[in-house]
């Protein structure tokens, strides 16, 4: 019953990775012809198992990034490493679902340890509590409901009984650079984005000890949750914790921080100096599939008050068997029925150990520098931002006399759509500052010196 598909399943998959190196990089099916290939009649009677699988990996030929290659530069996307692969293919055959111990108890030990694990790499508090979610997107909803709750309850108000009708305004400062992430994750929550301030940054990037001053004391009578970053999502810029988290608490602030990739700058000795002071925060947001590496479905959220975290989302009801000090999973994350997806992590920080965790993000840093300080040596590059991380920014002005920025930002798109179009790298667009760049970002584990290579001679040939 299983054997014929599952081994369908593997023979395309291994072809698929081994040919991860040979295939484009970006996905070179239109929309048109991938809708021909998939769009069929709903039949009244089923196929085969393994016909099935055969013919979903040949109606989905050329509508698959290569994303699991060392040559996707885009929307900050890591590969899934072997282990990590592995065990996500486990989660799905033992099916286990993981909202309590009781249903998955093997399920439940593996997320607990994985849970401690993080923290010890990132540099967290031992105490905080966490959850695994979907995303860094279930992160930040996660983490700004214990905030609601925390900051609500300080002012008298019992939001989880009470809703917010009536409630006191909660005032979000962040900065204009934040994640849309952050913004919806506001949304779901009922506080409503015109309760959002937009602060200015410096030259740098980063929120000013004294305009977050300036801004708190503005407004003292609605309870404030301050949102900083941890890794900015074009540049990789980081706040300044160490002076802004204690400035933040004088001032009753619950601080979250969005550190979707750059807070796992805590894991290398080298970067680690960017995110020194940000275990003082409130909370924490991170992605598992960015840089460690595992499939997609993926995300961290840390919370200091534990009592804070699990009063906004647990729930007890009489059909549901809890088993002594076992801890729960839907006490800290706001799902019920959920894939088991402590296993991939589990797995992944088993293959890699902490020294294989600060090698890879050394290692994609150093070759994100390499990629952007090489397109900007190119005639006809700009270098706009090295990174700080492993982040950076080009872009490709309009070479004619008298050229307009509306000129420099086609010629920008239009060099990224050749480049991707290419198949050798893909990179990303995006505004910033006003104006089109291409992004380069790298948190691959299979990213090498050759890659980069062949990244930046396929814009050279572009460009030429």
């Amino acid at each position: 019953m299983y054997k014929q598909p599952l081994e369908e399943a593997f023979r395309h998959a291994l072809t698929h990775l081994e040919n991860l190196d040979r295939m484009p990089a970006g996905a070179p099916a239109v929309l048109g012809t991938l809708r021909s290939q998939l769009q069929k009649p709903l039949l009244d009677e089923g196929l085969p198992a393994g016909q099935v699988i055969a013919e979903l990996a040949r109606d989905t030929a050329g509508g698959l990034h290569a994303t699991g290659s060392g040559r996707f530069f885009g929307w900050v996307i890591g590969g899934t490493l072997p282990a990590a692969l592995a065990a996500d293919w486990l989660t799905s055959a033992w099916d286990q679902n993981a909202p309590l111990y009781t249903c998955g108890p093997a399920a439940g030990v593996v997320e607990e340890v994985a849970g401690a694990w993080l923290k010890e790499i990132l540099g967290l508090p031992a105490r905080a509590s966490f959850a695994l979610v979907t995303g860094c997107q279930a992160a930040h909803l996660t983490c700004l409901a214990a905030a609601r709750h925390a900051v609500l309850a300080r002012a008298g108000w019992d939001v989880e009984t009470h809703g917010l009708y009536g409630a006191p305004r909660i005032r979000i400062l962040s900065t204009a650079e934040r994640h849309g992430s952050v913004l919806r994750a506001v949304r779901l929550l009922g506080m409503g984005i015109g309760n959002v301030e937009d602060l200015p940054v410096d030259e740098q990037s980063r929120l000013r000890p004294e305009t977050l001053q300036a801004a708190l004391a503005r407004d003292t009578a609605a309870p404030p949750i301050v949102v900083l970053q941890a890794g900015e999502i074009n540049t990789g810029a980081f706040d300044p914790f160490e002076t802004l988290i204690p400035l933040a608490k004088r001032h009753g602030a619950w601080v979250h921080v969005d550190g979707a990739f750059g807070l796992w700058a805590a894991a290398s000795p080298r970067y680690r100096h960017l995110v020194r002071g940000v275990e003082a925060a409130d909370s924490w947001a991170a992605d598992g599939h960015k840089w460690l590496n595992v499939p997609f479905d993926c995300g961290y959220a840390f919370v200091a008050d534990a009592e804070a975290h699990r009063a906004s989302l647990s729930l007890r009801a009489s059909y549901l068997t809890h088993h002594g000090d076992a801890r729960d999973q839907i006490d800290w994350n706001p799902e019920w029925s959920r894939r088991a997806r402590g296993f991939p992590t589990y797995a992944a920080i088993r293959e890699l150990g902490r020294r294989g965790v600060s090698g890879l993000v050394e290692r994609c840093c150093r070759h994100a520098h390499a990629i952007v300080t090489g397109i900007g040596r190119l005639p006809g590059a700009e270098l706009l931002w090295k990174p700080i991380l492993n982040q950076g920014l080009v872009r490709f002005p309009d070479q004619r006399p008298g050229a307009f920025e509306a000129d420099h930002d086609r010629r920008t798109d239009e060099v990224i759509a050749a480049i991707v179009a290419a198949g050798e790298a893909f990179f990303g667009g995006a505004t910033w500052r006003g104006r089109r760049v291409m992004r380069v970002s790298v948190c691959n584990w299979r990213t090498s010196e050759r890659d980069v290579s062949r990244a930046v001679d396929s814009v050279a040939k572009v460009l030429r």
